[in-house]
């Protein structure tokens, strides 16, 4: 058959989702209070109602990395991944309950100043520096590994795909603050539902749910209940269930970008039926993702791409599906590949506008004496700033290769658990004190680095796939250049290598506990530390209530 390419109609509909996302920045610079004040560019003045703000928080969390990489998860390793849902049921109250109201009562745009208020100002840069340095590596990785995939199938420009979005991104980051990334959000939201719910129904057309359960069943992707405990399996009950609870609680209930969402909420009971209300989003959209990862796999039973060579990676199986089975239909692809930048768009933006926050609440404002007349004038300096240097994130990555994208996911994947741990530290126990505090932070980045970093590490076992209905003729397809980061996935092992246990053991840890194991390493630390600093200097912290978790207040 001939190659399947974009059209012109698919163009104008990614061309028409940058430019709407762009009008909506400009609106909300003209409108309102036109983000005259720090408090409207960063919290939007805490005038925003539930529904957006849900919708914002799922959108932070689901980035486009995360579109591409369920679906083939769920093609290539199975569903057992999808039993993180319910860590997602678990843990809400915990963020709404206990973390949210103690945030919610200090109202500052850097969740880090009550670190400073808690411990002091090492704990708040210690923490902040290492957001900072989490979020600024990470923002690049978001918008870089998307446009490679879609460039290296659809023949989209990559350099016009990361030009493209960073430029509109950083654009209505830049000119409407909080308001416009909100509504943006929300958007891109539905563009993001629209591209999964399309392969879905998509596939229907050719057979119907059932077959497609069946067929994955037959080929061994069906599973939830692998029960193993086991540390080093990849997936199970417990690695999804327990250990997605600490990952969903570093994002959710101490992350500066989510928290910071939830202040833009006039009232606490607000904000708490706001992250509420975004369970049932987040879980809609990643089980639909899940279920789109079986429909392609059906799609592909007999005759895989990765092992035909028709791709490089298996996270181009969406890109690859959109552009042979959507493109029939003109625009319909551009509206599934908008749905895939859509996620780049609203992680970047997330990440610059809180960037921007934190550089001016944490660095700037302790040192320079700055007036509220000009914060949001040098918060937009920022975010420009930050936008920027997300574009030149981006190319750099695709000049410098496997090592420092791998280090970048590797940031963000150790620096969650032990923030989380620190933010306990300090809400759920009294006497715990800056020294204890830091060194359990530092003790839980220092050994997770270890473990994230070190190697050499096991490939993950892959499921079996098919080219026997393949015919070696049937595409011209040739694929493009692609990054290391696409090329460092081992995909031809179908089953578990036999010298696994051969591998140092903490590197065969599945990185599902990598969240938890942070969490209790500066909890334990922290814990330990302070109380042997105590002995050693015969004094008692005294902790305000107002800073403590509200079933601690009044109990000594």
């Amino acid at each position: 058959m001939d190659e399947a390419k974009f059209g012109v109609l698919d163009y104008i509909v990614l061309a028409a989702v940058m430019v709407i996302s762009s009008f909506i920045g400009l609106y909300y610079r003209f409108t309102g209070g036109k983000q005259k004040t720090s408090r409207e560019y960063l919290l939007a003045d805490g005038s925003m109602s539930i529904l957006p703000v849900a919708f914002s928080l799922m959108a932070s969390f689901m980035s486009a990395i995360t579109l591409l990489g369920v679906t083939q998860e769920n093609y290539r390793y199975g569903t057992q991944f999808v039993i993180i849902n319910l860590a997602y049921v678990i843990s809400t109250p915990v963020a709404a309950n206990i973390f949210l109201p103690v945030f919610y009562k200090l109202k500052s745009p850097s969740v880090y100043k009550y670190l400073e208020s808690r411990f002091g100002v090492v704990a708040k840069l210690a923490a902040s520096l290492a957001f900072s340095l989490q979020m600024f590596l990470y923002m690049g990785i978001v918008l870089y590994a998307p446009s490679l995939a879609l460039s290296a199938v659809t023949g989209l420009s990559f350099p016009g795909a990361v030009l493209g979005v960073g430029i509109v991104c950083t654009f209505y980051s830049t000119l409407g603050g909080m308001k416009a990334v909100l509504m943006t959000d929300v958007f891109q939201s539905l563009l993001m539902i629209a591209a999964v719910v399309t392969v879905v129904v998509n596939t229907c057309t050719q057979a119907s749910l059932s077959q497609v359960w069946e067929v994955a069943s037959e080929r061994g992707r069906i599973g939830f209940l692998e029960v193993s405990p086991d540390p080093t399996v990849r997936h199970t009950i417990w690695t999804q269930a327990v250990g997605g609870c600490f990952v969903y609680c570093s994002l959710y209930a101490v992350n500066q970008a989510q928290v910071q969402r939830l202040l833009t909420l006039p009232t606490l009971k607000k904000a708490q039926a706001a992250l509420w209300v975004q369970v049932p989003i987040l879980g809609f959209l990643s089980l639909t993702t899940s279920l789109a990862g079986l429909c392609i796999f059906y799609t592909y039973r007999d005759c895989d791409p990765a092992a035909q060579g028709r791709i490089r990676n298996s996270d181009q199986l969406l890109p690859l599906y959109i552009v042979e089975h959507l493109t029939q239909i003109p625009g319909l692809a551009g509206l599934a590949v908008a749905g895939i930048f859509s996620g780049s768009l609203s992680t970047v933006s997330s990440a610059i506008n809180s960037l921007a926050a934190v550089t001016l609440e944490d660095y700037i404002k302790p040192c320079v004496s700055i007036s509220e007349t000009r914060s949001p004038m040098l918060l937009k300096f920022l975010a420009l700033f930050y936008g920027v240097t997300c574009i030149g994130m981006a190319f750099l990555a695709d000049l410098l290769g496997t090592g420092v994208l791998q280090a970048s996911l590797t940031i963000f994947g150790v620096v969650g658990g032990p923030l989380f741990g620190l933010f306990a530290l300090g809400m759920l126990t009294r006497r715990t004190e800056q020294v204890g505090a830091v060194t359990g932070f530092i003790c839980g980045l220092v050994i997770l680095c270890w473990i994230g970093f070190g190697g050499p590490k096991p490939p993950p076992p892959v499921l079996p796939v098919s080219t026997l209905g393949c015919n070696q003729n049937s595409s011209n397809f040739t694929p493009q250049q692609t990054s290391p980061l696409l090329q460092g996935t081992t995909e031809a092992s179908t089953t578990e290598s036999p010298v696994t246990a051969e591998y140092f053991y903490l590197y065969r840890i599945s990185y599902a506990w990598y969240s938890f194991i942070g969490f209790m390493i500066t909890l334990v630390v922290g814990l330990l530390t302070s109380a042997l600093y105590r002995l050693a200097s015969k004094t008692t912290v005294l902790t305000e209530d107002r800073l403590l978790a509200s079933f601690l207040k009044g109990n000594s």
